[in-house]
């Protein structure tokens, strides 16, 4: 076992532009309207304000925070809410057609924004690109813009929920010129939790339900993309989805794979398929084996059980900064907490080399920095006791093993 620290790359940050900023970076033509929006607008987050906010967009804040973690290098996923948005486009829903124009004025800013923001640290950073499913042709020059911009983090591409019925499905070969840009760019597809859902309205009702269900409705790109043939038509893409875990996997992989073989077969149980063209030549199993990965985050306890059936090479650790359910302050802690029986060469991959094989981190660039501030070993071997665990932290890896249940 090597006595090195780890290089710490998390797959999981998030970061934006302040309204400020993001005026600098929008069209000319739409500054005006972006005033006028600005002046009405309302944080949806009042607690959002302050220090935290500042972590979205300031150098030395963020740069502080990451070293005082162990961190050295991170994908960086989008926050703040981009111009004429009404929140943050990880959650909300894509634009309705009255709306679609100034979104994409307003993603565009985001895209140009995140360009420098990356820039000030390209070595440690790297982001991932906005494009919008309204108008495909307008997706493709974004993917075009992301590729010469250096946003080696790749591309996010939105999930359409079931309720959006002016857009074309994720499974349409319609998105077949999408994936062909992002797979010719040699890009990554990223999905991320809190995508596709349908929008139950407001109060704690319609809350509760879109928590319940973020789970099923975030890995629908991950089914729609591996059962359409995607994959097939375009072998070199390589697709991830992020702050999902990924003990759900071989589970999901099995029951697609009856489906597949059910297709072949020509029926499932009384359902008569005779006649209908399949699209796939292999099972999904195989696909995702090739073409997947998970972005599992702060991965639990029965995510590491699971992860010989998935592939070690095929998951990613994040700490999801700098949002509450993330690990900062404490991602020590919650890495003693579930890594001590994870073997040296799992954890170098897992916490930083599968992440610099997916997104091109230079990882001898990257070490100077783990040598200064990346945990050791000796401490990731060290368990958590009950006592230390943190009592303020929202990660759901400590509320679990508070409340005695598997981490």
């Amino acid at each position: 076992m090597s006595n090195d620290p780890y290089i710490l790359i998390t797959a999981d940050t998030h970061a934006g532009g302040s309204h400020a900023q993001y005026r600098e970076y929008l069209d000319p033509e739409y500054r005006q309207q972006f005033d006028d929006w600005r002046g009405g607008y309302k944080n949806p987050s009042q607690e959002h304000y302050g220090s935290k906010k500042m972590k979205n967009w300031d150098f030395d804040i963020r740069t502080e925070d990451q070293n005082s973690q162990g961190v050295v290098g991170e994908v960086v996923y989008p926050n703040t809410v981009p111009p004429f948005f009404r929140k943050s486009i990880v959650t909300t829903q894509p634009p309705r057609p009255e709306d679609f124009e100034l979104c994409l004025a307003g993603i565009r800013a985001h895209n140009r924004w995140l360009a420098d923001f990356c820039a000030e640290d390209p070595v440690r950073r790297a982001g991932v690109g906005l494009i919008l499913p309204n108008d495909l042709d307008e997706a493709i020059k974004d993917i075009e813009f992301i590729a010469r911009a250096g946003l080696r983090g790749g591309v996010l591409l939105p999930l359409v929920p079931p309720d959006c019925t002016w857009l074309t499905p994720l499974h349409d070969p319609a998105w077949d010129r999408v994936l062909a840009a992002i797979a010719d760019h040699d890009l990554v597809i990223n999905q991320h939790s809190g995508q596709g859902s349908p929008d139950y309205g407001k109060g704690p009702v319609a809350e509760a339900l879109w928590i319940s269900e973020v789970t099923f409705y975030c890995q629908a790109g991950f089914r729609h993309l591996l059962m359409s043939g995607a994959f097939e038509k375009f072998p070199n893409l390589k697709y991830i989805l992020t702050e999902s875990g990924c003990h759900w996997v071989p589970d999901m992989l099995r029951q697609l794979d009856r489906i597949h073989m059910g297709f072949k077969r020509g029926a499932i149980g009384e359902m008569n398929y005779e006649g209908m063209e399949w699209v796939l030549k292999e099972p999904p199993s195989f696909y995702a084996k090739r073409n997947c990965w998970y972005g599992a985050s702060f991965p639990s306890s029965a995510d590491l059980a699971g992860i010989d059936s998935i592939g070690v090479e095929k998951v990613l650790w994040g700490n999801d900064y700098p949002h509450y359910e993330g690990t900062f302050p404490y991602n020590l802690e919650s890495l003693r907490l579930t890594f001590p029986d994870i073997s040296d060469s799992d954890r170098r991959l897992l916490l930083g080399e599968n992440a610099a094989h997916l997104y091109n981190f230079d990882l001898e660039a990257l070490k100077p920095l783990a040598q200064k501030y990346g945990p050791t070993p000796e401490q990731l071997n060290t368990p958590l006791p009950r006592e230390e665990i943190p009592r303020d932290s929202g990660c759901y890896l400590f509320q679990t093993a508070l409340a005695g249940g598997q981490s």
